[in-house]
């Protein structure tokens, strides 16, 4: 009933995931009538989205929507608005974020000494890449000196980084949900008075 005339492929389907067919304006449009509709307290809600958008900034790709979930349960946040706030984390702000948590993490001194690279020498992608490699085949000597050198300055930076995130996400979310839900409360309330 809902699905399309003419079907995507494949290739449309991944320009469509980085250019939205309705904008972005509609599509953001669309995410707050989303988040505002999601069932719970605006606490709830923007607690969830909040965890989702801060632990974007940890660089465990791979993990952001399982360690967000564990997150949002613990504060007892929900769970499906921390899965919506990891998009924050996406193929276009990665690079941006990887860089920053990187030199966040030399600036705190998490640096191996004198070995820091220059963030223009950096391949995230050769990185990840090198990461997964040496997990999947249990070489934790390979994934040390390849990745720790790197990955370490990185952690250190995405936890200062992950606080302030949380914050700045949290507080104007928590307003803007909460002042949606009471509209959309009003208007619920005003329909069922006029019938």
């Amino acid at each position: 009933m809902f699905d399309r005339r003419d079907k995507l492929d494949a290739f449309q389907r991944v320009i469509s995931f980085f250019w939205p067919a309705m904008g972005w304006r509609r599509t953001s449009h669309y995410f707050k009538h989303r988040l505002g509709r999601i069932p719970g307290s605006p606490y709830e809600i923007a607690a969830g989205f909040a965890c989702g958008a801060a632990i974007s900034f940890s660089p465990l790709v791979g993990l952001h929507f399982i360690l967000g979930a564990i997150w949002a349960w613990s504060i007892r946040a929900n769970i499906i608005s921390s899965a919506i706030g990891t998009a924050l984390g996406n193929p276009w702000t990665f690079p941006f974020i990887w860089i920053w948590i990187y030199q966040c993490g030399l600036w705190l001194g998490a640096g191996y000494g004198n070995t820091s690279m220059d963030v223009t020498q950096l391949d995230f992608q050769a990185l990840f890449g090198n990461m997964m490699e040496a997990m999947i085949s249990g070489d934790l000597e390979f994934l040390i000196e390849t990745a720790g050198p790197v990955l370490w300055p990185m952690l250190v930076g995405s936890v200062p980084s992950i606080v302030v995130i949380w914050v700045a996400v949290y507080f104007p979310l928590k307003a803007m949900v909460g002042s949606y839900q009471k509209a959309r409360s009003k208007r619920l309330t005003l329909g069922a008075t006029d019938r």
